[in-house]
């Protein structure tokens, strides 16, 4: 099997690739994460906006590069397996371990609104692709949807969820706007730039594995979207929110997925079939990875609201956390048990 957007590499610049790839995110997940908090208290902008926004999309730029990429190189399982596996690490791998190193305090709007949000593009998009074919109108009705819902979400949270639940401030220390620029533009440079670097070799390695226990190529595309493209794709998420959750801005953990699943389900897929239709692709992303995704999706609502008094903030502990990593294991082993067999 050849993936046309990432050409062989010897492992003996594979390796480096994957291992200096996942120092460099952890460097700059942190000046990033440092960047994009000062700029938002600078200007007054949701913590939560900045983060579904600017590190949401920002990290998503891998997911929209990759899916485009092999979906014009007509690699559809690698394509759609990077964009929705991506969404299903988000919530299940990220968010669960993020919970895990400090319980996140989730506004109502997030819950409320945010998940069913989710969920409801989730279905649309089972519609879409259940009967194994996605035209260009399907992409350019995504990249609508996506057009009309990031304002309208961005004016409600403006408008009524910011002002109705600000968070209790914390003391921190000021950083100047030119560096919290410098921190913000370096910090993601590097962040997409080292995740390419990871998945390139990581790619490489998941495909020698492939061809020496002969798997079928398409089959062996779906494993490795599902798993090697769309987790290292997703490492951005997941560095910038380990770091986010480390520092306490549970806004920016929860800003950062809601943003990076809306970007993966509307605009990436969608440019991706707009540009190339998708076919041929595996019954699998209809029967098993679609669903999912739409269930992990609203389980950030039952989770994370406040079900005793819905008025007021809920808050996802670590056993939610331990919930969430376990449902992503238990994914796992079946997509690779299903895909083997």
């Amino acid at each position: 099997m050849r993936v046309a957007m990432y050409g062989d590499l010897p492992l003996y610049l594979s390796l480096p690739f994957l291992f200096g790839g996942l120092f460099l995110l952890g460097w700059s997940a942190n000046r990033f994460v440092d960047g994009a908090s000062a700029l938002a208290r600078a200007f007054g902008v949701s913590p939560f906006i900045v983060g579904m926004v600017i590190i949401g999309f920002g990290t998503s730029a891998p997911e929209l590069m990759v899916s485009v990429l092999s979906g014009i190189s007509d690699h559809s399982n690698i394509s759609l397996g990077n964009a929705y596996g991506s969404c299903i690490f988000n919530i299940a791998a990220i968010l669960g371990v993020a919970a895990l190193i400090r319980p996140l305090a989730v506004r109502r709007s997030i819950a409320w609104i945010s998940s069913p949000m989710l969920f409801a593009i989730s279905i649309a998009s089972f519609f879409i692709v259940r009967d194994g074919s996605f035209s260009r109108v399907n992409g350019f009705l995504l990249l609508g949807l996506f057009a009309a819902v990031m304002p309208l979400y961005c004016w409600f949270d403006r408008k009524g969820g910011a002002a109705a639940e600000k968070p209790d401030p914390e003391p921190v220390d000021p950083i100047p706007m030119p560096r919290a620029w410098l921190l913000l533009g370096v910090g993601l440079a590097v962040l997409v730039g080292s995740s390419h670097l990871l998945v390139w070799g990581a790619v490489n390695v998941a495909r020698d594995v492939a061809e020496c226990v002969g798997f079928d190529a398409k089959r062996a595309e779906l494993i490795i979207g599902l798993t090697v493209v769309s987790i290292g794709t997703s490492l951005p998420e997941l560095a910038s929110a380990v770091a986010s959750a480390r520092k306490g801005e549970h806004e920016f953990v929860l800003g950062n997925i809601v943003g990076s699943n809306l970007f993966n389900m509307l605009a990436v897929v969608g440019m991706a079939g707009s540009l190339s239709p998708f076919s041929d692709y595996s019954r699998y992303i209809v029967t098993r990875d679609v669903p999912v995704m739409a269930a992990l999706s609203i389980s950030i609502l039952l989770f994370g609201a406040n079900w005793r008094n819905p008025r007021e903030r809920g808050r996802v502990g670590r056993i939610c956390g331990a919930l969430w990593v376990l449902a992503f294991l238990v994914y796992m082993s079946v997509m690779v048990y299903q895909e083997i067999h």
